[in-house]
């Protein structure tokens, strides 16, 4: 099998995984809106907001670790497995220390939305971190050990447990945001038992003979990935918390229930980016690497472009359908939000250069460039346009940290990104997403929006046809 059916392949596996938990996560998403309401809404995304940068920084980002350490067959998979669970459990008794600190903030900041709501949810949020972390570790060393399709059997087994816990104690109990918490924690601990019996887990742990010189080599690759995961979670998430801090609960709701549809094109997106990480490791010494990344970023981001202008055209209708009745209307915020899942897409695909290589540190300071632009473009443009301003500022982020990509990462690998083709589909979704905004009019509004796909099909077909093409092919193009 040449490396581009590897790669297919494995997408595929977790993608059948992970795609179809996922819809069912946005099937559900109008009775998690109507049971919460709109306040409730944006309250609990807040709370889930904080626990995953909490996971991060408890458990000092040894995922990253675990799965580029566990796919390098240079290492010990026993090594790699007994240090994550290690640093994540110390991470995680340290992680106690958030409910201290977040009464401490709420007692100096009485008034704060933010921070009296998470005061309120303390303990449930650390075991919300707790068991999140853990079972995040045993599922990263399971793909990490070659075992994708039992990662994406897990993948939507803890989607249906999450579904059914949130029947019994969301709409059944009526626990509102503790039902909510509740469901998150209880399908965890049910991943985490299926995957230690499943992949016999217990085989690769061991509380003696740790190789210090590992726990180095670990820990120096995943701790500047913390200040990345904070700059990314910054990024994402910092305009919901903005949002309800300087307008209301109400909003942040709002805002997130826009993000929700174009989200599925960065769960896509992630869910490629899993399989082309494990690729990009395996191939980083090839002699063809640069007209491999070269190769694959062209099909990608032709599949980003027509995925993007298929959910702006589709994305009124959608909300209609699955959303409740008060989030009818947040499409209109919806074209600079898939314009910034675009370039996250992009973004990640670029970051992929640099877990490859171990240069976790130019990782974090792209990521940091991003976060810092993005804090200062919301203060500003916030109090003048509202939610838009929030989706037009993390759109002017992500672009500015890919064109930075792009230029670092030239010196590691020199690939052809295709930038005439990215203007023509950026102006054509950019001018999507104007009529979406704009345009009342139901049949202006669909005939115009139907032209402009049809463009971007169009603009890229042709590598489509390559895509094809390249996996028939029996031996690797040069």
């Amino acid at each position: 099998m040449n490396r581009y059916r590897t790669l297919a392949a494995n997408t595929i596996i977790l993608g059948l995984g992970q795609f179809g938990s996922k819809l069912l996560v946005i099937v559900m998403m109008g009775f998690y809106q109507s049971a919460l309401g709109t306040d409730g809404y944006g309250e609990i995304n807040n709370i889930i907001d904080t626990a995953t940068l909490l996971m991060s920084l408890a458990t000092l980002s040894i995922g990253e670790s675990i799965i580029r350490f566990g796919i390098d067959t240079a290492y010990d998979n026993k090594q790699v497995f007994s240090i994550g669970l290690r640093v994540t459990f110390i991470g995680l008794v340290a992680s106690m220390l958030f409910v201290p600190f977040i009464g401490l903030m709420n007692g100096m900041l009485p008034d704060n939305n933010v921070f009296k709501l998470l005061n309120d949810y303390a303990w449930l949020t650390v075991l919300y971190v707790v068991t999140g972390s853990f079972k995040s570790s045993c599922a990263l060393f399971v793909r990490s050990i070659g075992h994708v399709k039992l990662y994406a059997v897990d993948g939507i087994l803890t989607t249906v447990m999450n579904i059914v816990f949130n029947v019994l104690l969301l709409f059944t109990f009526r626990l509102g945001n503790l039902g909510y918490l509740l469901s998150v924690i209880l399908s965890d601990i049910c991943s985490i038992v299926f995957l230690t019996f499943t992949a016999k887990l217990r085989q690769y742990f061991t509380l003696s003979g740790i190789d210090r010189d590992m726990v180095k080599a670990m820990l120096r690759f995943c701790i500047p990935m913390i200040p990345t995961s904070v700059m990314w979670w910054v990024i994402n998430v910092s305009d919901s918390f903005m949002i309800s801090g300087m307008i209301d609960f109400e909003s942040s709701g709002l805002y997130k229930a826009a993000s929700k549809f174009p989200s599925m094109i960065s769960i896509l997106s992630g869910i490629f980016s899993q399989a082309w990480n494990m690729s990009a490791i395996t191939e980083k010494n090839s002699g063809t690497v640069a007209k491999f990344y070269t190769n694959v970023f062209d099909i990608f981001q032709s599949a980003v472009y027509v995925i993007g202008a298929a959910l702006l055209l589709a994305i009124r209708l959608l909300i209609f359908i699955f959303c409740d009745e008060d989030f009818r209307g947040v499409y209109v915020y919806s074209p600079f939000i898939v314009m910034s899942v675009v370039f996250t897409c992009f973004c990640t695909f670029m970051g992929s250069v640099y877990v490859a290589a171990k240069q976790s540190v130019r990782s974090m300071v792209t990521a940091a460039i991003g976060a810092g632009a993005n804090i200062i473009m919301n203060i500003f443009m916030i109090q003048l346009w509202g939610i838009y301003g929030a989706t037009l500022a993390s759109f002017i982020s992500f672009v500015l940290i890919f064109a930075v990509r792009v230029i670092d990462t030239h010196e590691t690998v020199f690939m052809d990104i295709g930038l005439k083709k990215m203007i023509c589909n950026v102006l054509i979704l950019l001018a999507m997403g104007a009529v979406v905004s704009l345009i009342t009019d139901d049949l202006i509004y669909y005939i115009a929006l139907a032209g402009m796909f049809a463009m971007v099909v169009a603009l890229n077909f042709k590598s489509g046809i390559r895509a094809v093409k390249m996996l028939l092919k029996k031996e690797l193009p040069e």
